[in-house]
């Protein structure tokens, strides 16, 4: 039974892969693997409530600095992760609901053929137009190194922007701002996640790891945003 929303934009930081690995005496793989099991997941449980848009950290800029095994290991599954949401918009062709993805972040940072698969995947969107979600998968992101891209853009173009101007040089130009930001694993902190965007956003946080999240807690995050008041401002 589809739930009713208003909802046009959800974020998540998917946060807690290694503590859920550490509670459960599992590697730190095999956290990050189930928590890519999880990420998979939420985005059928995204179109079927046809949220609009949805967008997932999934790599920081920041993150680069752990452990080179561990790096190693995270882009092995980002392959795998790719190769699940390309199944996804497969899937669209015999759906009603069609989901676009869209990746966002430092993609020049990557392999070549992480690039090229991540390439090949927006491509597809061309074949869906007029999607009922669209994904967004922040990799090699930062809210502040987007902003310092938009600014020396807007340098390059030797043009003086207002905020409207200035957010259509966002990496994020195209998503809505977030109704709501979700993050799991009980902390309480963005962490450089959509610092433009995020400034009226509603923030839930979650005790349970990522990895341990199921659609009936994604249930309870959708009637936990229609029971907050939003002033924005006013």
């Amino acid at each position: 039974m589809e739930q009713t929303h208003t909802l046009q934009c959800l974020g998540f930081i998917m946060d807690g892969n290694r503590r859920w690995a550490k509670d459960q005496g599992l590697q730190t793989y095999e956290g990050h693997k189930k928590g890519g099991e999880v990420f998979a997941d939420s985005i059928g449980w995204v179109r079927e409530a046809s949220i609009p848009h949805a967008v997932y950290y999934a790599f920081s800029t920041e993150n680069w600095n752990r452990s080179e095994a561990e790096v190693s290991y995270l882009m092995d599954l980002f392959r795998e992760w790719l190769s699940k949401i390309d199944e996804r918009v497969e899937e669209n062709r015999k759906s009603d609901k069609k989901i676009n993805v869209r990746i966002v972040g430092q993609r020049a940072d990557f392999d070549t053929d992480l690039q090229e698969q991540m390439n090949a995947l927006e491509e597809k969107n061309a074949e869906f137009p007029h999607p009922t979600s669209t994904i967004w998968v922040a990799l090699s992101y930062g809210g502040r190194a987007e902003i310092v891209n938009a600014v020396n853009t807007a340098i390059k173009n030797g043009e003086e922007v207002s905020e409207a101007d200035f957010e259509k040089l966002l990496w994020t130009a195209d998503m809505p701002d977030p109704d709501m930001i979700v993050r799991t694993s009980g902390e309480h902190r963005l962490s450089n996640f959509m610092t433009w965007r995020s400034v009226y956003s509603e923030l839930h946080f979650i005790e349970k790891h990522w990895p341990a999240l199921t659609q009936t807690d994604f249930n309870d995050i959708l009637l936990e945003y229609e029971n907050r008041e939003r002033r924005r401002g006013k």
